[in-house]
């Protein structure tokens, strides 16, 4: 299978190396914003093609799917686009930035039938899989997920540090990861939810700190709390708190509360949770199914981040 990754920051690149990892995949083509990066990446990464034109890029022959890690406000007209061209796509996370745009992605791909997954990488990490199978085979019951995702981003800056030509959002993307996740693993949308926002940035236009509360239907709980004002080590440690044991999940990594780690080896093929995601999008679309993390299945997030900024834009007025 043949590959288009537009966009070459920290998210192209890790799907660059997961796919080098996987057999008879090949990535034939890179398309981002500027030449001399795009070229740069190309060379690196021995990708044959690679050009500034987001058209260009998609629509070559040898390209059966693209994965696309651009700006957010790009996701939509950039998902639609592959989708009308024939290929098959996966969009990072966030896969749009709005209800309204994750809805018109979902109709599309019922239309064209064509595969089209929703990066929710925390799914396919072996630590937060681990909790998963866990939970389903009966071994756990969640009591509640303590999560936290902390950055220090007072400036419009990338995970590389480099200057984004986009500004990042704290309710539609990093809240995204653990609203999908809460519901993946009690396998419902909260039936509560309540969100609380800091002083929007003067100059970015966005909260700069967010706290989500969420209820299931099954009685667990989350807490999510959200910053760009961190002034620390930056990431996402989830702290699943069991009947049976209290957990913390920290990307591709699991411990107990007490530090010993569990080996997770076995929970899937890689021990990388992006390699994980990019086989099951490949495996959906060899199989003509559904992915785990469709963009059907991703819109009960979306529709849950929706009714989180309607009570935050009621707050503000």
């Amino acid at each position: 299978m043949k590959f288009c990754i537009v966009g070459n920051g920290a998210m192209g690149v890790a799907h660059l190396k997961a796919l080098k990892a996987i057999p008879g995949m090949e990535v034939t083509a890179i398309q981002s914003r500027t030449a001399e990066g795009t070229e740069k990446t190309a060379k690196e990464y021995g990708v044959p093609f690679h050009t500034t034109d987001f058209n260009a890029a998609i629509t070559r022959k040898d390209v059966d799917a693209v994965i696309l890690t651009s700006p957010t406000q790009m996701h939509h007209d950039q998902a639609a686009a592959c989708m009308k061209a024939g290929k098959h796509v996966l969009i990072e996370i966030p896969m749009t930035d709005s209800l309204k745009d994750a809805e018109s992605l979902v109709k599309l791909q019922k239309e064209t039938g064509l595969t089209a997954m929703a990066g929710h990488v925390r799914r396919f990490n072996p630590g937060h899989q681990w909790i998963h199978q866990g939970i389903k085979a009966g071994r756990l019951h969640l009591q509640q997920i303590q999560a936290h995702t902390y950055f220090f981003r007072r400036k419009n800056m990338n995970a590389l540090g480099a200057p984004r030509s986009w500004v990042d959002h704290l309710l539609w993307h990093h809240a995204c990861h653990t609203v999908d996740m809460f519901i993946y693993q009690t396998g419902d949308v909260p039936e509560q939810i309540y969100g609380v926002e800091g002083p929007h940035h003067p100059e970015l236009g966005i909260a700069m700190d967010l706290a989500i509360i969420m209820k299931a239907k099954n009685g667990a709980i989350c807490t999510l709390s959200t910053s760009f004002n961190n002034d620390g080590p930056i990431g996402s440690p989830y702290r699943y708190i069991c009947d049976n044991g209290t957990y913390i999940a920290f990307y591709d990594n699991l411990e107990r509360a007490n530090g010993e780690k569990i080996d997770t080896t076995g929970v899937d093929v890689s021990g990388n949770g992006f390699e994980n995601q990019d086989r099951e999008f490949i495996k959906a679309i060899q199989e003509n199914r559904a992915p785990n993390s469709s963009v059907e299945d991703a819109l009960r997030a979306m529709q849950t981040l929706d009714r989180v900024e309607q009570q935050l834009i009621k707050h503000r007025h």
